[in-house]
């Protein structure tokens, strides 16, 4: 019985085709259809054949970003048995831009007549006075 469950998952069917699978995810649904496709067959050419579009309209197949096991791929790269497609949906918000907002959050805003530092320390430092070691004070690693 074994063997016949080997065979039904075989990524070859041995007369030019492979196994592949492709993929879609929603936070509240996701889907992987096994496909059957001639040997050649293209990451494209898959898709359209998927016709996963059909249960997610939301998928624009033309413009969707794809990928091969989490790596962005080209719709011509041509599949490998047991490849799985992979549709990305788009970015909701830019994550560069989320973090910047999440750093300003927890910057430290300075007290009523605390101790402030500015620029003005910096410019009041004398010139051939070396920064204090730290995070990015060029400080040479050499000696470490």
């Amino acid at each position: 019985m074994a063997d016949d469950q080997e065979g039904a998952v075989s990524p070859e069917a041995g007369d030019g085709t492979i196994r592949i699978e492709v993929a879609y995810a929603r936070p509240d649904r996701q889907v992987i259809l096994p496909l059957v496709v001639p040997e050649g067959t293209t990451v494209d050419a898959a898709l359209r054949q998927s016709e996963i579009d059909a249960q997610f309209p939301e998928i624009d197949l033309d413009n969707a970003k794809v990928g091969i096991f989490g790596k962005l791929t080209r719709r011509d790269t041509v599949l490998r048995p047991r490849d799985r497609i992979e549709i990305y949906r788009p970015l909701i918000a830019d994550p560069k831009e989320v973090r910047r907002q999440r750093a300003g959050k927890n910057r430290k805003k300075p007290g009523k007549g605390g101790d402030q530092k500015g620029d003005s320390q910096a410019a009041a430092k004398p010139a051939d006075q070396k920064p204090e070691g730290g995070a990015g004070s060029g400080k040479d690693s050499a000696d470490d």
